[in-house]
């Protein structure tokens, strides 16, 4: 069953996310997709996510499909203007891949290309809407398009420290489904109970809600996190159990696992997001009975 038909059917999906390499070498991309091609329901392929220049997520979608994985790319505006962004819109289509992620880039400051120009001539909903200007048969500049594409499209909500801040967030959300997104997907929470909190309010957007689920590789990054972003909300005694813990390694992956498996009774759907670490899917799978 497609991605599409398990949204529309209600079914609780998982997506796993995997990085191009930062070069040619597709080895062990394809090695890790093999491992868990029966396992999960798509990659989400980011764009030279943190302003890291990588292979194009356009290559990486093409690859999943190649290994029998359903793709979900990023789509965003910092590094391509309204031209391009459609170009390849049209290209995604044309190499099988029907399932777009509209996201914000992150600064140029945070990457290894620091003297990088961004562009950002379409912002989100901009995007959102130029897909929707293409699936109806017309390009931005009004031009009747020779066949049309079709497309599966989600938003995302960026991280929130509070009540209103998530007001905000789930507003500008409203405002992207109403342009033509069909999930959303949520920022990494591992506070269950206020999670569920936040899930109840999002329901009202009245499409899936997919959860991050993050891997914490280190005590060293959930201390970071806790610290940094408060809208994660990791909790003291979470950081104590991965520093107790024999092997904080694995015990970041069993976190996980049991992280999945307790999202399975609030939204339709997680990410995995392991940050290079994909080796590590197949165990976080295991932990989580999937």
């Amino acid at each position: 069953m497609s991605f599409q038909k398990q949204l529309s059917s209600g079914e609780f999906v998982v997506l796993a996310e995997m990085n191009t390499p930062k070069g040619v070498d597709i080895s062990e991309m394809v090695t890790n997709a093999r491992k868990i091609k029966e396992r999960v329901d798509g990659a989400i392929i980011p764009d030279m996510d943190n302003g890291v220049m990588r292979m194009s997520a356009l290559a990486g979608g093409v690859l999943m499909r190649q290994q029998g994985i359903e793709p979900i790319i990023h789509v965003y505006g910092r590094d391509r203007n309204r031209m391009a962004i459609q170009g390849d819109l049209l290209a995604a289509h044309v190499l099988g891949i029907q399932n777009l992620l509209v996201v914000h880039g992150e600064e140029m400051s945070y990457g290894d290309h620091v003297d990088a120009k961004p562009v950002d001539d379409l912002d989100e909903l901009g995007i959102i809407r130029a897909i929707q200007s293409l699936q109806e048969g017309v390009d931005m500049a009004g031009f009747d398009l020779k066949g049309s594409p079709n497309f599966t499209v989600g938003c995302m909500i960026k991280p929130f420290a509070d009540d209103t801040a998530l007001d905000q967030e789930l507003e500008k959300a409203q405002g992207k489904i109403s342009a033509g997104a069909q999930f959303v997907i949520f920022p990494p929470v591992f506070d269950l109970e206020r999670l569920s909190a936040f899930v109840q309010k999002a329901k009202s957007l009245g499409v899936p809600i997919i959860s991050t689920v993050f891997l914490l590789k280190t005590v060293g990054i959930a201390r970071y996190m806790a610290t940094y972003e408060p809208g994660v909300f990791i909790s003291e005694d979470l950081i104590k159990r991965l520093r107790r813990a024999p092997d904080r390694e694995m015990e970041g992956v069993i976190l996980a696992g049991e992280t999945i498996k307790a999202l399975r009774e609030l939204c339709q759907g997680v990410r995995i997001v392991t940050l290079g670490w994909e080796h590590r899917l197949p165990a976080i799978l295991d932990y989580a009975g999937l």
